[in-house]
């Protein structure tokens, strides 16, 4: 039996879009905690610089904040497979193949999909461990206790407190603008893919895998920030040394004083850039 389909109108209207144009399209993976519109600046920064863009949610992803905040339960059970053959489907309508671009669980979900040969190019910002990926720094444990602290988180959507969003994702920017982009942007994370990448080195059939051998994997971008409390410098090292043993052009950068919310904050626009600069070199 085929496999349910799960794009929605929304993104099926995206897709027609983008091949109407007949300009490279570039989708956008956002991760936990986050909502597609975290990309619409990115998105308009693309579009002006030639681009179509695409910013597909997650499956059942609420349209906005305030729905996402009212119904958590929407999040939860969407494991990491279910959310890259999500993607996958909505890359599948698309008439080029696209740059993807992705932030965290977005990250790793990009090199999913860039190891299924899916994209012309891909940037990885922040990204979650998958399996082969043994560091596990104090900080990165820190910000996922929230939720790896009880086991039955795994099948709810789990919501950060100012203080572990801070934390987690903002800790390089003042209490305010915390407060700001905390009250713009966070949502309920889902428990599933957390817990399959913490377990992703004791289950061989993980979910949380990445295909880094694939030839036709393509150019792929690493990038975190040098302050990143969930992402830190250890997990992006180990990715990239993983990744370049692929024959294609494997880069790492490091963005001196970001922090995992490099995406949302007022830095946003030098990770755009960042992302954008490489983009332009391969499509």
């Amino acid at each position: 039996m085929p496999a349910a389909k799960t794009i929605t109108e929304h993104e099926a209207e995206q897709v027609r879009k983008a091949n109407a144009t007949g300009k490279q399209p570039v989708v956008f993976v956002h991760g936990l905690w986050l909502l597609p519109s975290s990309w619409d600046r990115w998105a308009a920064v693309f579009r002006r610089a030639g681009y179509v863009t695409l910013t597909p949610g997650w499956p059942d992803d609420p349209e906005t904040v305030a729905a996402a905040r009212e119904h958590p339960e929407a999040f939860a059970h969407k494991s990491i497979g279910q959310i890259a053959d999500h993607f996958e489907e909505v890359i599948g309508g698309l008439d080029q193949e696209p740059a993807v671009i992705g932030h965290s669980f977005g990250g790793l979900l990009a090199q999913v999909l860039a190891g299924r040969g899916l994209a012309a190019a891909t940037v990885a910002f922040d990204s979650a461990p998958f399996r082969g990926i043994l560091p596990l720094p104090i900080s990165a444990l820190k910000s996922s206790r929230p939720v790896l602290g009880n086991p039955a988180n795994r099948g709810r959507a789990i919501p950060l407190t100012f203080d572990q969003f801070r934390y987690a994702f903002a800790n390089t920017v003042s209490e305010e603008e915390a407060m700001e982009i905390y009250n713009e942007f966070a949502v309920p994370g889902a428990g599933v893919p957390l817990f399959q990448a913490a377990s992703a080195n004791l289950n061989p059939w993980t979910e949380a895998k990445v295909d880094h051998k694939n030839p036709d994997r393509g150019p792929l971008l690493i990038v975190y920030g040098s302050s990143d409390h969930v992402s830190p410098k250890a997990i992006n090292e180990a990715i990239f040394k993983k990744q370049e043993k692929n024959e294609a052009v494997t880069e790492l950068t490091v963005l001196d004083g970001a922090s995992h919310g490099l995406t949302i904050d007022h830095t946003w626009r030098r990770s755009c850039d960042t992302a954008l600069d490489f983009v332009k070199r391969f499509v």
